[in-house]
């Protein structure tokens, strides 16, 4: 009986979606996490009758025909790009972007990666890295004697030095964008890199080019809805369910037929 395995492609598929579904509750509190959705398409389908064909007897022409469908299989699981609130942290080197972008960081391969989390760090030389330590493109310095920072909406970054009453632009950050943000592949610890579905990464200051502007003192939250996923993960176990039945059902409609026999 195809019912057999029909069903068995229902349920691979809802286990898939109950694992997206897992990962989105797990990294409710990362930072500029954005939610990921399981989507699906039909299998083949078998023809007993094609629409309009010629019917034997009458010769008349098949309306819709008779064809059966093979199950169902995982087509993606995609990306949501959705703002996520931005939270009041106080730190100097903290910035939530608003809008499209992604800050750019150098890899230890040399690669680059593109990260929307901005909680920034320093070295002990001053380097502006992220939590792992990875490099912030393109490389500014903060000496070590600045007693304060300022990061305005465009990434200009000022230091306040002892004795002097104007600031000192220190570097500028840039912002990354994409023509396709779904088709980045996320390698983990908050960062991506590109792929021929995304398109090459084109750089601009915050403000430009349809990239965000940034704000000092703030982080991204992850956008992930707990009430959807919620939601969403019933929905899941229903369908678990539903399809586990079927497959009880043709078990007993296959043990029937066997004893008829």
């Amino acid at each position: 009986m195809k019912s057999l395995h029909i069903a068995a492609t229902g349920m691979s598929a809802q286990q898939m979606r109950v694992d997206t579904i897992a990962n989105n509750l797990a990294n409710m509190s990362t930072t500029g996490y954005n939610a990921r959705r399981t989507d699906f398409a039909d299998l083949h389908y078998q023809q007993f009758a094609r629409a309009g064909a010629i019917s034997a007897s009458d010769g008349t022409v098949l309306p819709t025909g008779v064809q059966v469908g093979l199950g169902v299989r995982p087509s993606s699981v995609s990306m949501q790009i959705q703002q996520g609130a931005s939270v009041a942290t106080g730190g100097d080197l903290d910035i939530a972007i608003e809008g499209k972008g992604y800050l750019e960081v150098t890899l230890p391969d040399g690669q680059a990666g593109y990260t929307r989390d901005g909680g920034l760090k320093r070295t002990g030389d001053g380097l502006i890295v992220t939590s792992d330590g990875f490099e912030v493109v393109p490389g500014i310095v903060i000496p070590n004697d600045a007693r304060s920072l300022s990061i305005n909406a465009q990434g200009e970054i000022y230091g306040y030095f002892t004795g002097q009453i104007q600031p000192q632009m220190l570097g500028q950050l840039t912002l990354a964008g994409f023509a396709n943000e779904k088709g980045l592949e996320a390698i983990g610890s908050n960062l991506f890199v590109e792929t021929a579905a995304s398109g090459a990464a084109f750089m601009g200051a915050p403000g430009t080019e349809g990239l965000g502007m940034l704000r000092q003192g703030y982080l991204e939250e992850s956008s992930v809805d707990p009430v959807r996923e919620m939601t969403e993960l019933i929905k899941a176990q229903r369908g678990y369910e539903l399809n586990s039945k079927v497959i009880t059902a043709a078990d007993q409609m296959m043990a029937a037929t066997t004893q008829v026999r």
